[in-house]
C-alpha cells in the first residue's frame, strides 16, 4: 500500500490554500446579482509531465443553465518555471500573476478571474478549476480571445491536466 502512496504523490497535482470544497464569499462574483468579493483563489501544482513548456489555468461551470456551461477564469502563457498563482492573482489590475501571463475575456465578459454566481435557487454549481501542463511556451493569443477560441488553443496542446472541484449556490 505504501508503494501506491508514493506513487500517488508523484501525479500531476493542483491545490489551494484558500479554497476547499465550497467557495466562500471572498470567492463570489460581485455582479449579476452576487455581492462577494470576487477574489481569486491561491493556486499550486507540482510534478508537471515532463516537457512541459508552459501552464495554463482554467475555471469552468458546467452547471450553469446555459447549453454551455460558464467559463469564469482563463490564465495561459504561464512560464513552466512557475507552480503558483497567489490570492487575488485573477484581478489583472493587481500586478499579482507574472506580467508575461495572458488572462483573456471570461463569460461575463471581462478579463480576468470572474467568480461563481448561479442563479438563485438553481442549487449547488460545482466549478472546476484545471492546471493544463502545455507542450508549447505560448499560445498566440490575446486578452481579448474568447473562452472558446482560448479553449481550443489550450486542448490541442494539453500534455497533463489536474483539477479541484468547489461547490457554490446563491439562496
Amino acid at each position: 500500500m505504501a508503494t501506491n502512496n508514493l506513487k500517488s504523490l508523484e501525479t500531476f497535482t493542483l491545490s489551494s490554500n484558500d479554497l476547499g470544497g465550497q467557495f466562500d464569499n471572498s470567492q463570489q462574483f460581485d455582479g449579476f446579482g452576487c455581492d462577494g468579493n470576487n477574489i481569486s483563489p491561491q493556486l499550486s501544482w507540482a510534478n508537471a509531465p515532463e516537457g512541459t513548456k508552459s501552464f495554463a489555468i482554467t475555471m469552468y461551470d458546467p452547471d450553469a443553465p446555459t447549453g454551455s456551461g460558464w467559463w469564469h477564469w482563463l490564465v495561459f502563457n504561464i512560464p513552466a518555471n512557475i507552480n503558483e498563482l497567489a490570492t487575488g492573482a485573477g484581478n489583472t489590475a493587481s500586478g499579482l500573476a507574472p506580467s508575461v501571463c495572458v488572462q483573456s475575456i471570461n463569460d461575463y465578459g471581462m478579463k480576468g478571474y470572474g467568480g461563481p454566481c448561479p442563479p438563485a435557487g438553481h442549487g449547488l454549481h460545482q466549478y472546476i478549476i484545471t492546471v493544463h501542463a502545455l507542450s508549447v511556451e505560448k499560445l498566440d493569443l490575446d486578452d481579448n480571445t474568447n473562452a472558446a477560441v482560448v479553449g481550443f488553443n489550450i486542448w490541442a496542446n494539453t500534455l497533463g491536466k489536474a483539477s479541484i472541484i468547489s461547490y457554490f449556490k446563491k439562496e
